[in-house]
């Protein structure tokens, strides 16, 4: 496995050498995280379809971030004791039974209960990848491992919207999850044959129970998970202020625009793969501090094209890629300083993490949308720019606890 140091050891199953086991993990991560996201630009065709007001239409979204939440709490945590590819190969099976429920709803209630499902799945698929390429990593390339992966479940963020959109467009929204569900049966056979299994020191035998409990202890200790836990629940608040929005003024009159357009604009927001990317080598090199402070200032200086978007789209596009690289960074470089915490508990860890980032997406999901009926757009680049100057306050006031 020439791609990642392990901090254990692997036995290896009979691999096809033309796949690199860590860019496989970067886009199993990359397409699973994208099944939990192809709703935000389809929201006013399901409100159409299931008879949801505009401002109800979030809750969506935010009731994914929900089953986000509860597979954070639940799921993610399972990989400090179970073998990793088994446990992988159920969720994704579990993942598939979501996709396909979704796909079949009939009611808005069913559709609720088929998001929450992909929330589940969708996040336990991604996390435990994550938190897979973290513990196989020597702790001297953690953060350039861990960036790779970043950057695929980045790029997969970006292509659910276009994915989503262009397929809604040719063949209705229900394709959308059926065709994904059909490619996340192929992944699930790749992950199985393609990735070792490892063998490391067998884990303390807990009770799911205990495991559980264990994840508060380490919340309660661990003042490097609090504080960038709170960064990354302030960072994906604005960011789903921002894509969850986006769609109803570029749905609507003068723009009208089709949902394979307004899935195209997240494109340009790729920059932000490399801002990942290059996040993990600087940290790797001890700059965390530094390259916190540089992406939190650029997140905060994206709201000021982003208000603009009504008078010119070239601000919209400048906004998005400020806005994407300024998260993303600020993303790895918060799992970087969060994963060299224990090596023997990065799903425990990851998954304490991500519950900030499932607070922080639902909230700004329903906030979002709320404030586009009532202020319009400007109101919620005020509301994006609020949530960001509290994510640099915050840093600022935190900053001495940190490595």
């Amino acid at each position: 496995m020439p791609s990642l140091h392990r901090g254990g050891t692997a036995a290896p199953p009979a691999q096809n050498p033309a796949l690199d086991p860590l860019w496989l993990l970067a886009v199993a991560a990359g397409c699973s995280v994208a099944n939990v996201y192809f709703a935000q630009p389809l929201l006013d065709a399901l409100a159409t379809t299931f008879g949801i007001s505009h401002a109800a239409v979030g809750g969506v979204v935010t009731v994914t971030q929900l089953g986000c939440l509860l597979s954070l709490l639940l799921l993610v945590p399972l990989g400090d004791q179970i073998e990793r590819r088994r446990l992988m190969l159920v969720q994704m099976a579990g993942l598939v039974l979501a996709l396909a429920g979704v796909a079949l709803a009939s009611s808005a209630t069913g559709l609720m209960a088929g998001m929450l499902a992909v929330g589940l799945m969708g996040t336990a698929m991604t996390q435990g990848l994550i938190a897979y390429a973290a513990a196989m990593a020597a702790p001297a390339e953690r953060g350039r491992v861990v960036g790779t992966v970043q950057s695929g479940v980045f790029v997969g963020l970006l292509l659910a919207r276009v994915f989503a959109g262009a397929v809604s467009d040719m063949a209705g929204w229900r394709a959308v999850y059926g065709v994904s569900a059909m490619g996340m049966l192929v992944l699930a056979v790749l992950l199985w044959r393609q990735l070792p299994v490892v063998s490391g020191p067998p884990p303390p035998a807990l009770r799911y129970r205990q495991l559980l409990a264990s994840m508060w202890q380490l919340l309660r200790s661990n003042r490097v998970l609090q504080v960038r836990g709170m960064l990354a629940l302030c960072m994906f608040a604005a960011f789903n202020i921002f894509w969850s929005a986006l769609v109803l003024p570029l749905s609507a009159p003068p723009w009208s625009y089709s949902h394979t357009t307004i899935g195209a604009f997240g494109l340009v927001g790729v920059v932000g793969a490399w801002a990942a990317a290059r996040a993990g080598r600087w940290a790797d090199r001890g700059f965390s501090q530094r390259t916190t402070l540089a992406a939190l200032l650029v997140l905060l200086l994206a709201w000021w094209p982003l208000a603009y978007m009504p008078q010119s789209l070239l601000a919209l596009v400048l906004g998005i890629v400020l806005l994407d690289m300024g998260g993303q960074a600020l993303h790895v470089v918060n799992q970087h300083l969060i994963f060299q915490q224990s090596s023997s508990t990065p799903s425990r860890l990851v998954g304490l993490y991500m519950l900030f980032y499932a607070a922080g997406s639902g909230a700004g999901a329903l906030g979002a949308t709320a404030m586009y009926v009532h202020h319009g757009w400007l109101g919620v680049c005020a509301l994006g720019a609020a949530v960001s100057c509290a994510a640099l306050l915050w840093w600022w006031s935190t900053r001495r606890w940190m490595p």
